[in-house]
């Protein structure tokens, strides 16, 4: 698999929702970005605050841009504060340090694009995104809470 489609875009979206129910989460929105941090879907839960999915997207999008999860962003950003600012100002604010930005993988490891959900704590956010990545079959890369 050399890229991320529209169908299994929306099965992770999907499941993602379905472990929010599970989970009695605040209303999610779900981004899903291609390895060229292009936006492939957004889907915003009916109840999700206004800002969600601006959120979710950056959340996405830092994880493609650097190569890692938005928690370890976030841990970077504990560690190099002025760094990581640096690289917010550079994206144009669009960076969200904080869990619930996770890579996407194939089997063989390639980077297919990233997921990004915001709606509830970062955590919760975060255990969503992976769960859906995980139900439609692709590997994730996330430091688990």
């Amino acid at each position: 698999m050399s890229r991320l489609d529209l169908d299994r875009s929306m099965r992770i979206t999907n499941e993602a929702f379905q472990k929010s129910e599970e989970l009695n989460a605040s209303p999610l929105s779900v981004a899903i970005l291609d390895a060229g941090g292009k936006l492939i879907s957004l889907q915003r839960q009916d109840g999700a605050s206004m800002m969600r999915p601006e959120i979710a997207i950056a959340k996405a999008w830092g994880a493609v841009a650097m190569g890692k999860s938005s928690r370890s962003l976030g841990e970077d950003a504990q560690q190099r504060p002025s760094f990581v600012s640096a690289l917010n100002t550079l994206a144009q604010g669009n960076l969200i340090p904080v869990a619930g930005g996770v890579l996407i993988r194939g089997p063989e490891g390639e980077v297919l694009g990233a997921v990004g959900i915001s709606g509830d704590t970062s955590d919760i956010d975060e255990q969503c995104a992976i769960f859906g990545v995980e139900a439609a079959g692709l590997c994730v890369d996330a430091v688990a809470a």
